[in-house]
């Protein structure tokens, strides 16, 4: 049981130190910490001038390049631009040459599905046309109030665009 209480009161030491330390540490920072001296305005001005002389104390330990080493510098930065410039541009042009004459070859092959697809009436040419043509009678006649003036019929008309499309399906086959 001695021994219990030799223990007890060594642990109670050893708390008692740890406070004693902390409180110590505590009282060393209180201390070390600047008391703040003047009012705001004057530790503004302290701190600016401060700053002002840190400045110009690094500024003067900077080596500044040379006019050569300028020219230098710029004349590698002026190349890079120009050849990175150029790398784009290519592949812009290319890209856009390849995506072209893929939307080129789409349309055409979209055009003949749909050609493939329509069904096509007695004289040959397919139900859409037909339908445009008469639409196209109907805006002829309705813009000026009655036929063409100029001596053409809607009818002439509608195939001799009949005619050009089917050249043009002929010649895309």
């Amino acid at each position: 049981m001695a021994e219990n209480t030799a223990d007890k009161e060594a642990l109670k030491a050893a708390k008692e130190a740890e406070k004693a330390a902390k409180k110590a540490k505590q009282e060393r920072v209180k201390q070390s910490k600047p008391k703040k001296e003047g009012n705001v305005f004057s530790r503004a001005g302290r701190a600016v001038k401060k700053f002002w002389k840190d400045f110009t104390g690094t500024v003067k330990k900077v080596v500044w390049p040379g006019a050569k080493q300028v020219l230098k510098s710029s004349l590698i930065v002026l190349v890079t631009i120009l050849v990175v410039g150029l790398v784009i541009f290519g592949i812009d042009q290319g890209l856009t040459a390849l995506f072209g004459a893929g939307s080129k070859l789409a349309v055409s092959a979209g055009e003949q599905l749909a050609a493939q697809d329509e069904p096509t009436t007695a004289e040959g040419e397919t139900a859409a046309e037909g339908e445009t043509e008469a639409e196209d009678e109907t805006a002829a006649e309705d813009e000026t109030g009655e036929a063409a003036e100029d001596g053409t019929d809607a009818a002439d008309e509608a195939a001799e665009t009949t005619e050009a499309a089917d050249e043009e399906t002929t010649q895309a086959e």
